[in-house]
């Protein structure tokens, strides 16, 4: 069995974003030599998010709106968490909507999505040096 494992790094400049990271897990998938398998990405904070969708403005501008209506950045003394001095309870729970990873298949050395399906990290707390894990293994 082969395994790759490598983290990519991203610094958002801004507190919220939609980054499609799939030309990155692409190219360590292509790099690891699996043929057959299973690719793990994991938004290694938890106040960030990996998941899969359409890459489509309108719908990340959705996603937002949905976001804030269920889990308002302000006021941000609505949250307990911030009690602690933080300001990030909001992306705590922005993160658990969209959730931590994805697991992708790897068939014919390529990953095996459905139509128009690419992957995200959604970034819920930004503007520091954040980890995202991509583990491939397979044969």
């Amino acid at each position: 069995m082969k395994s790759r494992r490598e983290y990519l790094v991203k610094n958002v400049p801004t507190r919220r974003a939609y980054i499609n990271i799939t030309p990155d897990v692409e190219r360590i998938v292509a790099e690891s030599g699996v043929q057959e398998g299973l690719c793990l990405v994991n938004a290694m904070h938890i106040s960030a998010s990996v998941f899969i969708n359409d890459d489509e403005a309108g719908l990340h501008h959705d996603f937002e709106v949905f976001l804030e209506r269920i889990a308002p950045h302000e006021p941000i003394s609505q949250y307990r968490h911030n009690d602690t001095g933080e300001d990030n309870g909001d992306a705590h729970i922005k993160r658990q909507i969209f959730g931590r990873e994805v697991v992708v298949a790897i068939t014919a050395g390529k990953l095996d999505f459905g139509p128009w399906e690419q992957i995200f990290y959604g970034e819920f707390d930004g503007r520091r040096q954040k980890r995202i894990l991509v583990k491939v293994i397979g044969e």
